[in-house]
């Protein structure tokens, strides 16, 4: 279990940085989706199944399509 949460915390720390530092958006906002996820992975490892369903319903489903939806409104006013 030890070696689940480290790798997901290594897992976690990567998107971060890629979500910081990826010059697309949508890119990022995936990347922050698969940071949800491994979290909510991490949360239901730990015996936390509330936390895990909320990161993951909330988070990765409902924070990331909003952030689709917004980015592609944008890039349809830009054309």
């Amino acid at each position: 279990m030890v070696g689940f949460v480290i790798a997901g915390l290594v897992v976690i720390a990567i998107c971060a940085v890629l979500a910081v530092h990826l010059r697309d958006i949508l890119r990022a906002v995936i990347a922050l989706a698969v940071l949800s996820v491994v979290l909510a992975a991490i949360f239901f490892k730990l015996g936390a199944p509330y936390a895990g369903a909320f990161e993951l319903s909330v988070c990765a489903g409902l924070i990331t399509v909003l952030f689709i939806a917004a980015i592609s409104s944008v890039d349809a006013k830009r054309e």
